[in-house]
């Protein structure tokens, strides 16, 4: 194929752009387009997916320890050292980043094409 042009600004969303130019070039010579350029990997998904799950459990007033049984079932939970352990530390983090999500409307799953995630 020839005789196609695309003009690409050099602005911030450059490399957006450039993506969605290359997919359109993949389009036309008909081959597999891959990922689309806004879709999350399966783990980021994941770990939102559960910040969102943890800071709805938080909000309804459960105790950590009983945000980590629903998430990860009793049997991940330590019986004495709770404190300690690390999935209380991994709850912790994932209703702070439930909460920052929420406080940010949202802003960090679909600003995801810049790359940043404000913190």
């Amino acid at each position: 194929m020839s005789g196609y042009s695309v003009d690409l600004p050099l602005d911030a969303d450059f490399e957006l752009r450039l993506g969605a130019a290359r997919r359109f070039w993949l389009a036309l010579e008909r081959r597999a387009l891959g990922m689309p350029p806004l879709a999350l990997p399966a783990l980021k998904q994941r770990r939102l997916i559960l910040a969102l799950r943890a800071v709805d459990g938080w909000q309804k007033g459960n105790s950590y320890r009983q945000i980590a049984q629903g998430l990860f079932g009793s049997h991940r939970i330590a019986e004495g050292a709770w404190k300690t352990d690390d999935l209380r530390s991994r709850i912790i983090r994932l209703v702070k980043l439930g909460r920052r999500l929420m406080r940010l409307r949202w802003r960090a799953l679909l600003d995801k094409r810049r790359g940043r995630e404000d913190k």
